[in-house]
């Protein structure tokens, strides 16, 4: 069963969307789960954690 995300500002329901944002000058797209009213995006915490926290040790690395 496929997990529901709701807005906490607007209270609508989550839709997966092609996402782009700058992180630490790299441009990133990904599909993400965004509001279609207020266009805020749900950031999970294993992207936060994971694919995120690696790309940030690899760009201080450089």
């Amino acid at each position: 069963m496929e997990r529901k995300i709701i807005c906490a500002l607007c209270g609508k329901s989550l839709e997966m969307t092609e996402t782009f944002f700058d992180y630490y000058g790299h441009h990133l797209h990904k599909d993400l789960p965004c509001c279609p009213s207020c266009g805020q995006v749900y950031v999970s915490k294993e992207l936060a954690e994971g694919k995120m926290r690696n790309t940030e040790a690899e760009l201080e690395d450089k």
